[in-house]
């Protein structure tokens, strides 16, 4: 069989599931040393812990809170060939608790990037569309390189060093160059120039405005940006029916992980992927703006097939799919997805 770009998607996405064990462990089985870790506890009401190579072993950030980065010594300790090594820290370790680990692969160790008019620091992965971008405030407009060589569809960034809170800012193609979400809220979409300047990202630089939240003067900042891979990632857009039967969202390969946001009503952001809910009907999902355990309840179910996935429900399921409510996503592929002539393979 012949495969697009990426012939292998679990060589630079994975998650992986474990079990706390209160000490010291490593956790294997990512298949590639990852450059990004985000662990949330599925069993326990622990926020979340974001972990990256160019910030480096210990820095920890929380999807769900405003805090700076913090010094986390007992969270993740190293970066391994096959994994990650933990320490005794409650929040990613706890005894006899079970997590969650998604893990991206971006370039590695970190160099410096003059594209744009702020000297960033970047770890680029441009097979993947992934990369990892560290720079520093300057409070007036300015564009930031992220070395990627193609213009990101999504771009997840939050203050490093703020003294005072400050929410994750996300740009998302689908919203537009004037909009922006934050990831620790519920909010839906806010229409300003102060974040992105009104200019869409090119090949070379994602653009600021003189908005605190991504840009204070001598404040330093990390950013996650995503490039779209055909048969590998996935950045779009669908509208909810209310509907047990629900809008069908094509991504041209069966979903290893989804993340999903309305951007017109205020719900969470939703996390689903296929090892916390192995088969369709999928019940089992976490939200990256709060620290809640594991939802399973009966709704914001989703379906993943081989070429998308189906949000369903009715009710309350309007986290996914409420009745003419506008959705963002971020979708990244299981293993194995489409021929080079496009043809989806068949799903489990």
């Amino acid at each position: 069989m012949a495969y697009t770009t990426i012939d292998k998607p679990s060589d630079y996405f994975n998650t992986v599931l474990y079990t706390g064990n209160g000490g010291t462990q490593s956790i294997t089985g990512v298949g590639f040393q990852p450059d990004w870790v985000w662990i949330k506890s599925r069993t326990e009401g622990y926020g979340h812990s974001l972990f990256d190579a160019v910030r480096g072993v210990t820095k920890a950030i929380a999807s769900e809170g405003t805090g700076a980065e913090y010094t986390f010594s007992t969270g993740l300790t190293a970066f391994g060939s096959d994994g990650f090594t933990l320490g005794s820290g409650t929040v990613v370790n706890n005894n006899s608790q079970n997590h969650a680990s998604w893990n991206w692969k971006a370039g590695g160790s970190a160099s410096s990037n003059t594209d744009g008019s702020i000297t960033s620091t970047v770890s680029a992965n441009t097979t993947a569309g992934f990369s990892i971008v560290s720079y520093t405030g300057t409070g007036s407009n300015a564009t930031v390189g992220h070395g990627l060589g193609v213009a990101p569809k999504m771009i997840i960034c939050k203050g490093r060093s703020f003294s005072s809170s400050a929410h994750w800012l996300t740009y998302h193609e689908a919203m537009g160059n004037t909009s922006a979400m934050k990831l620790n809220l519920t909010s839906a979409k806010e229409t300003t120039h102060y974040y992105w300047n009104n200019t869409s990202p090119t090949s070379s630089t994602f653009s600021l405005g003189a908005g605190t939240e991504a840009n204070t003067s001598s404040s330093t900042f990390i950013a996650y940006c995503f490039a779209e891979k055909k048969g590998y990632s996935k950045f779009g857009s669908y509208t909810g029916n209310g509907n047990a039967d629900g809008t069908f969202v094509y991504t041209g390969f069966k979903p290893a992980f989804v993340l999903i946001k309305s951007t017109s009503n205020a719900v969470n952001w939703q996390m689903q992927d296929n090892k916390t809910a192995p088969h369709n009907l999928m019940v089992n999902k976490l939200f990256a703006n709060t620290s809640a355990a594991q939802d399973t309840g009966s709704e914001n179910t989703m379906d993943f097939y081989s070429n998308g996935f189906k949000p369903r429900g009715t009710g309350s399921s309007e986290n996914i799919n409420g009745n003419g409510y506008s959705y963002i996503y971020m979708a990244f592929a299981e293993n194995p997805f489409v021929t080079s002539t496009g043809i989806p393979s068949c799903a489990r």
